[in-house]
């Protein structure tokens, strides 16, 4: 499994949020309700947020504890970096999807006497940032440090067995 390219969160929030403002805005043209989501969204946000933190910090203290003393098991560590992972892109699309909605509902900001769209479109893309913050950490936490012979320049022990050497490695391994 690839690490996450931050470059790519960056354009799927972007074209999600391009979307949510269009959608904003013929919602608004057809006089139809803003397609938010309820503020109850950031509980189950918060749920999934802390169960990745705390599955992630299983995987740290495996991998910066001593190793040979207890084994972790390696689904959890291939589940941990799968629900970081779908966290970080889900994070993504939520903040994009809010942040345009977000955008479109400023520009309406002194016509209306109710701005609770407004601040429930921010509250939802700020917990949908730190879903993509959270989902970031805890890959890294996943990932293994190289190995005490093993230097950084040098071929890794997949390399040496006639295998190229993936782009990262996590705690679980794929071979």
């Amino acid at each position: 499994m690839k690490p996450i390219n931050p470059l790519l969160l960056f354009v799927i929030g972007v074209a999600v949020a391009i979307a949510g403002w269009f959608a904003t805005v013929l919602t608004t043209r057809y006089s139809l309700s803003t397609p938010v989501l309820p503020l109850t969204g950031l509980v189950t946000m918060g749920v999934i947020v802390v169960l990745t933190l705390v599955l992630g910090i299983r995987v740290l203290r495996w991998r910066n504890g001593k190793k040979k003393k207890k084994m972790l098991n390696p689904i959890l560590a291939a589940w941990t970096l799968v629900l970081a992972q779908a966290c970080a892109y889900t994070g993504t699309v939520l903040l994009g999807w809010h942040a345009g909605i977000f955008v479109d509902q400023l520009r309406l900001w002194n016509l209306r006497s109710d701005q609770s769209i407004t601040w429930q479109a921010l509250a939802l893309a700020g917990g949908g940032l730190i879903m993509v913050v959270v989902g970031l950490v805890v890959e890294r936490f996943c990932r293994i440090p190289p190995e005490d012979g093993d230097s950084l320049d040098g071929p890794g022990p997949q390399e040496k067995r006639g295998k190229p050497k993936t782009e990262g490695e996590y705690a679980y391994r794929g071979d």
